[in-house]
């Protein structure tokens, strides 16, 4: 009598089971290997190095995820010096989806080697918003000569006066309440815009509030390695937002994370697209300036809003804007890298400040908090979100 086989062994005949298929291999596959990305890329356009290229690192990680090669400090730091603008994405015929592949290289990079104490000091604060606001109000008294050019926030009394909101008769209940996401470091530099934002709602018919418990999106994590820590503020923000209907973020660089995070409980809209669906009930004063309006790569290429944006300042009458396009038009920021890697983040900003400074604008205006900062570390102009402006030019007729 022949002894029956197994229960998990395979059939006679058969090969090895097939193993699950590696995610990053997955990814790094669909590239084939064109370079169309390149002439898009910050980081190839400053270096010109194949390395520094996307092409140059999805060859590098696909190597280090068959074993065919082996890890090297070399080949590290070309992955840390990605921006994730994420500008390959928008030109890429294949459809590689970069963000996730740069997001998955850096988590295995990072079992393999340690973060320095300031990714890891920074990610800690901005996972506790509280601590974080107590630290960047103690920075406020830090000679300037210290502060690594990024400017303090305003105190609380400095904040720029909005219109305050008038009666207007209310619309359905779906449409007139919003939250609005606040962030961790924006929670403290942007009073002023969350008030300006919540009287252009008013001047729609709709109320802002902000719901308490949300916290950091998480993205400084992610594309720092640190994905459990990105994943633990995701539930963290569903939880706070659950049943909200209707999120607004404010930064650009925020907005994918928290969509994410949302998926299923409530509708994350970027409020410039918010507002801009909502133009006919937006009037504004006639602003004879010009202003320099620069792009972050997130409202660029991932979150798609500039048309929007564009739409809402042309209502302004008499206003002429420059937009800022210098070099690839990525000023560097890139969440921590103007802090971890501040000299090829002044390099890659200092075309557009340059440009900035030739246009003969008054004042610059950037959607994302990350970007604002950085770029008011190089200029004594006055740096604001766009929103912020819209809401300083609302006419006095506008039912605000």
């Amino acid at each position: 009598m022949s002894a029956r086989p197994h229960p998990a062994a395979p059939p006679a005949g058969a090969g090895p089971a097939p193993r699950p298929a590696d995610p990053l291999l997955a990814l790094a596959d669909r590239c084939v290997q064109c370079g169309l990305c390149l002439p898009s890329c910050p980081t190839y356009a400053v270096d010109r190095l194949e390395a520094e290229s996307p092409r140059g690192r999805i060859a590098w990680v696909r190597h280090i995820a068959q074993g065919t090669l082996a890890p090297t400090p070399a080949g590290d730091a070309h992955l840390d010096h990605c921006l994730g603008c994420r500008a390959c994405e928008s030109v890429c015929p294949a459809g590689v989806e970069y963000g996730a592949l740069l997001v998955e290289a850096r988590s295995r990079q990072r079992e393999r080697r340690a973060p320095g104490w300031l990714q890891r000091l920074m990610e800690g604060v901005a996972a506790r918003p509280r601590m974080l606001g107590m630290l960047l109000s103690m920075y406020r008294r830090v000679p300037e000569a210290l502060r690594r050019g990024l400017p303090p926030p305003p105190s609380p009394g400095n904040r720029t006066p909005t219109p305050a909101p008038a009666p207007v008769p209310m619309p359905s209940a779906s449409e007139s309440s919003i939250s609005i996401f606040s962030g961790c470091v924006a929670r403290p530099y942007e009073r002023g815009l969350r008030d300006a934002v919540a009287a252009l709602c008013a001047a729609t018919g709709s109320t802002v509030h902000e719901p308490a418990g949300q916290t950091c999106c998480g993205a400084l994590h992610a594309h720092g390695g640190n994905r459990a820590k990105a994943d633990a503020l995701a539930a963290l923000n569903r939880q706070a937002f659950a049943d909200q209907g209707t999120v607004l973020t404010l930064a650009s660089g925020c907005h994918e994370s928290v969509a994410h995070a949302l998926a299923g409980e409530a509708e994350t809209i970027d409020a410039i697209a918010w507002l801009a669906s909502r133009t006919s009930a937006l009037e504004f004063q006639p602003t004879r300036m010009k202003v320099a309006l620069h792009l972050p790569c997130t409202q660029r290429n991932v979150v798609h809003s500039v048309a929007a944006l564009r739409s809402l300042l042309a209502r302004v009458p008499g206003l002429e804007v420059v937009e800022l396009d210098a070099g690839t038009g990525c000023c560097g920021a890139a969440g921590l890298n103007m802090l971890l890697d501040r000299d090829r983040a002044a390099e890659h900003r200092a075309p557009l400040v340059h440009q900035f400074e030739d246009s003969g604008a008054t004042l610059l205006l950037s959607a994302n908090i990350g970007c604002r900062l950085h770029l008011a570390g190089a200029t004594t102009a006055p740096v604001q979100h766009p929103l912020e402006f819209l809401a300083s030019r609302l006419a006095a007729s506008t039912p605000a």
